[in-house]
Parts: structure tokens; sequence; C-alpha cells
């Protein structure tokens, strides 16, 4: 159980689309444990949609043999991301394609909020409707981006946009990427979310919805909105959205008053 100086409200979500008949996104919502996870499956009907469940039972068993006092967090996080990767490459020979699977996982513990990814599922941090920071996509856009070669608007577009440099699953060991911080403040959020989310929405407006909403709520209008936008053609959507809320100042006694 989280015990910390706030409170946090927290929904997660997730739709197929118009596109699929089948959902290959899963997420993990554990409040009581501090732990959420948002991962986006590729490789047919079967694959896709197993890769996803298979980082989730990782993510599961590594929780349950987690010690704070003895491991640090960073080291859970990259431990069940590799477990997800070796259990998903032995799937490989049940299954019609590759399958593989993107993965976004936050631990928050007090006084720390870890996370960590491989793929193109994201991670958001505002403080109210300000961005803070996001986790940078293993993709080959992402890379162009990074090198100059388009511009974080083009990039939207680009027809290479879905194309990822790693993942787990694939043939290649991870790269799994981990940021962190001490700071825990009230009016932060966090948002975790599949690439059929984030594709349709801008940090600035992301912002806004996050801010001025509960996360449940934030949730459902983010879900909906993307459905309108992508006129039909939309993907698999699934993020979860948490929000830390600053405890009262507790009042004081009357006998602090007495001399």
């Amino acid at each position: 159980m989280i015990e910390a100086p706030f409170v946090f409200e927290t929904g997660a979500a997730s739709d197929t689309g118009r596109v699929r008949n089948h959902n290959e996104d899963s997420f993990l919502a554990l409040p009581d444990a501090g732990v959420w996870l948002v991962a986006d499956g590729m490789g047919g009907y079967a694959g896709g949609s197993l890769a996803a469940e298979q980082v989730l039972h990782t993510a599961k068993s590594s929780l349950e043999h987690y010690s704070p006092a003895e491991e640090a967090p960073e080291k859970m996080l990259e431990a069940s991301m590799l477990e997800a990767h070796t259990m998903i490459r032995a799937s490989r020979f049940i299954n019609e394609k590759e399958p593989h699977s993107t993965a976004v996982m936050l631990l928050l513990q007090p006084g720390r909020l870890t996370w960590g990814h491989c793929g193109d599922s994201r991670m958001y941090r505002f403080h109210g409707r300000d961005l803070v920071s996001r986790t940078v996509d293993h993709s080959y856009v992402e890379h162009l981006v990074s090198v100059g070669k388009v511009t974080p608007e083009e990039a939207l577009t680009h027809p290479n946009r879905n194309v990822l440099m790693t993942s787990l699953g694939g043939i290649d060991e991870p790269r799994i990427d981990f940021g962190g911080t001490n700071e825990q403040v009230g009016g932060d959020s966090f948002v975790l979310c599949s690439d059929g989310l984030w594709a349709y929405f801008g940090e600035v407006e992301m912002g806004l919805m996050v801010a001025g909403n509960t996360a449940r709520k934030a949730c459902e209008i983010m879900i909906d909105e993307a459905r309108r936008r992508a006129r039909g053609a939309g993907d698999n959507v699934s993020l979860a959205v948490i929000k830390l809320i600053d405890l009262p100042a507790p009042k004081p006694s009357p006998s602090s008053f007495r001399n």
C-alpha cells in the first residue's frame, strides 16, 4: 500500500477501435501497489494479444517478488520487461506471425517515482496543464527527429512513423530506457498510453484535458475524441492517468494556542 503526504486519483481504459475486431493492447492498473502499465502487442490476432498479456503477466510476477529494500526500482522494471521479452520470443513457435510488444510502466513509491519503457508506448508527465517531460519513442521517426532530419510536426504524418527500432519479443535484445524523480508534487499528472491515443493529441491539448478533468473522465474524453478524429480508421487505444493531489494541511489543535 502506498503511504505518502498526498493522495492520488487514477483511471484507465482501453478500446478496440474501428479497424480491428480484436484488441492487441493491454493495461495494468494496481493503485494499491503503485503500479501502472500499458502494452501494445503486434503479431496477428493471437500473437499480438498474447504478447501484450505476457507483459502484464511478468509485471505482476516481478512485483510479487520485489523487495524495495533490496532491489532498485529500475532493476525490477528491467527484470519484468526482459522476462516478457524471453517469454514472447518463446511463443513465436506457436504463432502465425512474429509476436512482439511495446511497454511503458510506472512505479509509484513513497518519495520516488520510476518509469521504464520499450518501443513507442509513452509516458507523459504534466504539472497542472504544462508538460514536464515525456518518454522518447524507440522508433525510426524519433531517431530522425533527434538527428534533425525531420521536425516533430513532420514526424506526426511521416509514412514510417510506426516503424520501431526495438520491442519486447523482437529479434535483438530490447532497449529499455528509464526515468525517475524523487519529487512527488501535488498537481503532477502522468499519462501512460499506446500510439493509438497519442497519435491524435498534441502535448498542450493533452495537458489541458488531464488538468481539467478527473483521471477517469480524462480517459473517457480522450478515447472518445481519438475515435472521432480517427474517422473510422482508429487503432487499438489504451491509457492510464494518475493525478497526484496534495493533502490539506492539518488544522492546528486548540492546545497549540495555549501558553
